[in-house]
């Protein structure tokens, strides 16, 4: 999957701080989650490469969980906010 730059910074503005935040938790937080719901669907239509895809899934649910158990440590406030973001498809 390939995000341009205009897309990477109206997540930054809409999750982060700015359009330059790029390393607050929440903005890569987001920017995790739009890569597996792009990721999704692709691994259910090639089975060719469905080892490889679950991979790479694997490990940006286990970033994006890493993340999401930081940010709870840190501030619980914070982390409410992002998991009450339905659009980002983040269940507790």
């Amino acid at each position: 999957m390939h995000l341009n730059s205009e897309e990477k910074v109206q997540i930054f503005e809409k999750y982060g701080k700015g359009k330059t935040d790029t390393g607050s938790p929440e903005a890569q937080i987001a920017l995790f989650s739009v890569r597996i719901a792009h990721l999704t669907p692709a691994s259910e239509v090639k089975p060719q490469s469905i080892i490889q895809q679950n991979a790479l899934l694997r490990m940006l649910v286990g970033k994006r969980r890493r993340l999401l158990d930081y940010l709870m440590r840190k501030d619980i406030n914070r982390y409410r906010a992002i998991i009450a973001q339905k659009e980002l498809g983040i269940r507790k």
